[in-house]
């Protein structure tokens, strides 16, 4: 019964040697082995064998980058400002028989340079250049950090700022700082603003001042054109007319001659006929004295001798000569008595009409504004665009334009 229980204990003995003998190392992880107290060998992910009570495992190394966060630093700026800065360092273990023999506690090592590299950094800074130089201060301790920690068999991958914090004081002035920027930044905003409405409105009312200039000028030009040429067709209408009256008065007074002249008066005729118009003559509004000469019958009859010839009763009778009733007088031009209408002149009347009337069509802008002057200024308007015809019974006295009557002639009137 001994004998089986010593073998039983045997037996135990030499399972716990054998499993205490192999370790199973995961992937990610170290294992530092030592044989009798020194550094033996390093293993990872894989099966490992080690001699009982020789062979030991002095610490197992997590390969894996670490992100750690360390708590709030208190940290003084070049200003003498007081920051709080929570820092997160990442990094990784590359040996892990330095990170087990160089270093006792290597995260606690990381912490500890990390915030004497950052106090280093930090000083050298004002506060503003910490508030927007995070970047940079990101870099310097990332640098410093690793090639510190290399030979503690670490890498460090990145450093971040999390949160700088600067005291409350410091934060209620940022803040005024922050909110009168805003304020400037707003009423910048709102006087270039102004000022663009401004300049819009001015340039606006410039350009509504120029056109209403223009329209003025345009409307001045085409007023006093218009006044032109309703000036020139007046004198025109009033030239002709004059013409034709003159025409009439010469054509009646070489009737009345050439009627005198057939009836071949005597003298004592014509001193009869002076005799009963002197009470006519007399009649006046002023006060008129006529004295009559006692030579006047030998002025008459001088005057009877000197164109007249004695008949065989011995009176003097008026014999008319070979000229009398054929001189004429000169022609005046025949665009005197044109009394059509410019073309010009008549199309934009048209337009007008069409206008006032409602019409669709459009009238092109080169018939819109008034004529331009005629070379000859003094032409009147064409008949072809509803001027009174020469020969209607509207011209005056109905004569052919152009057409002067022969004073004295049979077309006398």
């Amino acid at each position: 019964m001994g004998g089986l229980i010593f073998l039983a204990v045997i037996i135990v003995l030499i399972a716990s040697v054998v499993v205490s003998s192999v370790k199973l190392i995961p992937q990610a992880e170290a294992a530092v082995i030592e044989r009798l107290g020194r550094y033996q060998r390093t293993v990872s992910g894989q099966l490992a064998l080690i001699i009982p009570f020789i062979d030991r495992v002095r610490a197992k190394v997590d390969l894996r980058e670490r992100v750690v966060t360390f708590p709030p630093q208190s940290m003084i700026t070049e200003d003498n400002l007081t920051l709080s800065i929570d820092t997160v360092v990442y990094f990784q273990v590359t040996d892990p028989k330095s990170a087990v023999y160089e270093i006792n506690n290597y995260i606690v090592a990381v912490e500890q340079l990390a915030t004497t590299t950052l106090r280093n950094v930090v000083g050298g800074l004002t506060l503003e250049q910490t508030l927007t130089s995070r970047d940079m201060i990101n870099k310097q301790l990332r640098g410093v950090l690793d090639s510190e920690t290399g030979r503690w068999g670490l890498r460090v991958a990145r450093v971040e700022l999390r949160s700088i914090d600067p005291p409350p004081s410091i934060q209620e002035s940022m803040e005024k700082q922050m909110k009168a920027d805003r304020e400037k930044r707003a009423i910048i905003l709102t006087a270039e603003g102004q000022r663009e409405a401004a300049i819009t409105t001015a340039q606006g009312a410039k350009q509504a001042a120029i056109l209403d200039a223009e329209g003025n000028k345009q409307a001045s030009i085409l007023n006093a054109e218009a006044e032109r040429q309703s000036r020139m067709l007046r004198a025109q209408g009033e030239r002709a007319a004059r013409y034709l009256v003159a025409e009439g008065q010469a054509a009646a007074i070489a009737r009345v001659n050439a009627a005198v002249k057939a009836s071949k008066p005597t003298p004592e005729m014509l001193a009869y006929q002076y005799v009963q118009n002197l009470p006519e003559m007399a009649k006046g509004d002023a006060a008129t004295m006529w004295m009559i000469p006692s030579q006047f019958g030998d002025s008459l009859e001088t005057f009877a001798k000197a164109v007249a010839k004695k008949d065989d009763d011995g009176v003097f009778r008026y014999e008319p000569s070979a000229t009398d009733g054929d001189a004429e007088l000169p022609s005046a031009p025949e665009h005197w008595f044109d009394t059509s209408t410019d073309p010009e002149i008549a199309r934009s009347v048209a337009a007008a009409e069409a206008a006032a009337h409602g019409a669709s069509s459009t009238v092109s802008g080169e018939d819109r504004g008034l004529p331009k002057p005629k070379p000859d200024v003094f032409d009147m308007v064409p008949e072809s665009e509803g001027g009174i015809a020469p020969d209607s019974p509207s011209h005056p006295q109905g004569l052919p334009a152009g057409d002067a009557p022969a004073i004295g002639g049979p077309q006398a009137p």
